[in-house]
């Protein structure tokens, strides 16, 4: 099946924004009336167990969400048959550049260089749909290690200290559920085997820095599986895009 192979045969990646009420509030955001999303191109996957890269002079932070794979493309697509389009899952982080972000919305930008940066979608294998019995009850959740102060100590107590839960949440909890988005979307563009549709981030997002150790998983809250866990680490990039911000 193509679809388990996405995420190098896959063409775009579209990202649900503002999806859970309790991330909305916390970055002050209005709840939208209908699904709000972005593109994000293929090039910023990068597969467990990689290297987040931060572009100089860039806020980084994480965004874990849960993700669809597309199976069977279509448009127009109708809520009830919404299903029938999902090949499977993946767990996977949207990586934002906050400061960037915050400056482009200020001037009415595209968001494109905010979501797009290499390695700013970080992700994880296919997670066939059978594995799955409900996706809107999933927890989620994502732990950073803070190795830049690892790094001082070998103390296995004070490494446990470092190591910091930043978002954990359930995916019954979004605004739009998972047919209404492939329906709005379809609406829109057509979506195409293989694509990523990632449905939005629980609270608790924030910033990471070179020298962290970013984990996150996905758990089948009824039986306690570990349906996905994956890890990346984070350093700064060598070269390419300097941001400054405005005077």
């Amino acid at each position: 099946m193509a679809a388990a192979s996405f995420v190098r045969s896959g063409r775009k990646i579209v990202a649900i924004g503002r999806n859970y009420a309790d991330h909305v509030k916390e970055l002050k955001n209005a709840v939208p009336k209908e699904p709000f999303f972005f593109l994000k191109p293929t090039t910023s996957y990068v597969p467990a167990g990689g290297i987040i890269e931060i572009p100089r002079g860039i806020s980084a932070h994480h965004e874990v969400e849960l993700g669809l794979v597309i199976g069977k493309g279509g448009r127009n697509i109708f809520e009830a048959n919404a299903n029938d389009h999902i090949a499977g899952y993946a767990l996977a982080i949207d990586m934002t550049a906050r400061n960037l972000q915050d400056e482009v919305k200020k001037k009415g930008l595209p968001w494109s260089a905010v979501k797009g940066f290499d390695t700013f979608t970080p992700i994880s294998s296919y997670i066939p749909k059978s594995k799955v019995t409900d996706p809107h009850n999933l927890n989620i959740w994502l732990k950073v290690c803070l190795r830049r102060s690892l790094l001082l100590t070998t103390s296995p107590s004070l490494a446990q200290i470092n190591e910091q839960i930043k978002q954990n949440g359930n995916t019954k909890d979004m605004i739009f559920r998972i047919p209404r988005l492939i329906q709005h979307i379809s609406s829109i563009m057509t979506l195409e085997e293989g694509d990523l549709v990632l449905t939005g981030t629980p609270a608790g997002v924030g910033p990471i820095a070179a020298g962290d150790k970013v984990e996150c998983a996905l758990v089948d809250p009824t039986t306690n599986a570990v349906l996905e866990k994956i890890s990346f680490g984070v350093a700064d990039r060598d070269g390419g895009y300097l941001y400054e911000p405005p005077n």
